[in-house]
């Protein structure tokens, strides 16, 4: 048996929400560990980026949204397939539900297994799980770009494939007038990374590098707090820094001909003095291993079951 709660199971406390105006009808709600969600007004509608985990969670969202505008939604915008970022999508009632073409392919190969893992690991996630309606499917996809214009003289939103990261299809929204970008996992502030289905190697350098080349003054990651001006690119160093640490700490251990224990032991030695504080490292470290450890080999990010969730959990925390 584990001797830790198995990932968030033991998290029951409820994190405390704080809705940021970033800029004339551009929100953010952040909620310290738990997933980041926003919204930007245009002329007569709204773009609405992430969906958390069910309908309820996000009309929690959608309420206090509501008290600064009225606007319909017209797109919402999926930064990824994790369920914890799409099973709520029926709050929204969107025209649109937009997303890269590798997410929309992730949701069809590993949807299902996936709403079921993450639905285990972070149960106070899905609180009202029974209205998840099913899987949340794009009506739009897109490889590479696509530009929204907002109307009037708010700008334009630009939503971006940087490449290979926190998963294959991870998108950014980029809203050049404003200097702001919407960075989903591929940036977190002062939260740890979960890399389970990541591609560390592309991720740490030209991912990142494309996201601090955009030069942004406010950057919303995909938890914890908002960033600005400086403090932007030390969000980015920091989330390059962790996936270094885990990269050199795990390959060290592979290439000794170690075991996966092992460099799991070696990477939460490496980074525990500097994340180990931080929201949900102990949770994803396990499968943040495990991960880099079948990408090192030469693996693309395999399917994650309750099953393997916790066979892993209790190998590596136990």
């Amino acid at each position: 048996m584990s001797e830790k709660p198995f990932a968030s199971e033991a998290d029951t406390e409820e994190k405390e929400e704080v809705l940021e105006v970033l800029a004339d009808g551009v929100y953010a709600l952040t909620a310290g560990g738990d997933p980041t969600v926003g919204a930007i007004e245009g002329h007569d509608f709204l773009i609405c980026f992430e969906a958390r985990a069910t309908p309820f969670m996000a009309s929690r969202w959608l309420d206090q949204l509501r008290k600064h505008t009225d606007k319909p939604v017209r797109y919402l915008v999926l930064s990824h397939y994790h369920a914890v970022r799409t099973l709520g999508a029926a709050a929204f009632d969107a025209d649109v539900v937009v997303a890269h073409i590798h997410t929309r392919d992730l949701i069809a190969e590993r949807g299902l297994e996936d709403w079921v893992s993450e639905a285990g690991r972070m149960p106070r996630l899905f609180q009202g799980a029974e209205g998840i309606p099913g899987l949340t499917w794009p009506t739009l996809t897109f490889s590479d770009r696509m530009t929204i214009e907002l109307g009037g003289d708010r700008g334009r939103v630009e939503l971006a494939y940087l490449g290979r990261g926190h998963t294959r299809g991870d998108i950014v929204a980029w809203m050049p007038q404003q200097k702001i970008v919407f960075a989903g996992d591929l940036v977190e502030s002062e939260a740890a990374l979960y890399t389970g289905d990541a591609y560390h190697l592309d991720w740490k350098t030209s991912t990142l590098d494309r996201v601090k080349a955009l030069r942004a003054e406010v950057l919303v990651g995909g938890r914890g707090r908002v960033v600005r001006e400086g403090e932007v690119d030390m969000a980015i160093e920091q989330t390059r820094g962790f996936l270094t640490v885990l990269t050199t700490a795990v390959g060290g251990v592979q290439a000794a001909g170690g075991s996966v224990k092992e460099a799991f032991d070696a990477a939460h030695h490496a980074l525990a003095p500097q994340y180990g504080g931080w929201p949900i490292f102990e949770h994803t470290l396990p499968f943040d291993v495990q991960r880099i450890w079948d990408e090192l080999a030469g693996s693309n990010p395999r399917i994650w079951t309750a099953e393997r969730d916790r066979d892993l959990w209790n190998q590596l925390q136990g």
